[in-house]
């Protein structure tokens, strides 16, 4: 079961991503931990991705696409995909469809947890002091919040109509939200 997580930074993607992993003996695919993993490497790469998300800016869909491919095609991974925070825009959606498509997979289920602003706030804050992560600073928060809004109403648009799309109400606690995914998964 291939299966896509996208909200906005903060929104609880990972969170809900780890515990899937656990249930679906699945791969957890984060596009912010495989850019981190690139920045930690410093390679050419990890340079042009540290200069966006400095800047707030989403890393550009080619780089993205490029590192996401080799995950698709790996044989383990068959049918087993989590995706967490990808895609984030129209081109990744599409590019993800092709990359499937070539591998004879699919999407099985697809969900939208939105959130307004004030909770993602709230939780940036937390996280940034429980996890140190350098890409936490507010001000790129709600850089990153309001690019996220402007790029990914297409995505939302495109999958939306997908019968396996399913909007849950991201402000809610993790556990309420883990309950809702249960369910539509029926496990």
């Amino acid at each position: 079961m291939n299966l896509i997580l996208f909200g906005p930074p903060g929104a609880g993607k990972g969170t809900q991503a780890k515990y899937l992993v656990n249930k679906l003996n699945g791969f957890q695919i984060s596009t912010g931990d495989i850019l981190r993993d690139e920045i930690q490497k410093s390679s050419e790469i990890g340079k042009k991705i540290i200069n966006d998300m400095n800047d707030g800016k989403f890393v550009n869909d080619e780089i993205v696409n490029n590192l996401i491919k080799n995950v698709i095609i790996d044989p383990q991974k068959k049918n087993k995909l989590i995706f967490d925070g990808y895609p984030r825009s129209l081109s990744q959606a599409k590019n993800l469809d092709l990359l499937l498509n070539g591998s004879n997979q699919k999407i099985d289920f697809i969900f939208f947890l939105n959130v307004n602003k004030d909770t993602i706030i709230k939780r940036i804050e937390k996280r940034k002091i429980l996890e140190k992560r350098s890409d936490d600073d507010l001000n790129t928060i709600l850089k990153r919040y309001d690019t996220y809004m402007e790029t990914t109403k297409p995505v939302l648009d495109f999958y939306s109509k997908n019968p396996n799309f399913y909007e849950i109400d991201g402000n809610l606690k993790i556990e309420q939200i883990t309950a809702k995914i249960k369910v539509f998964l029926n496990v």
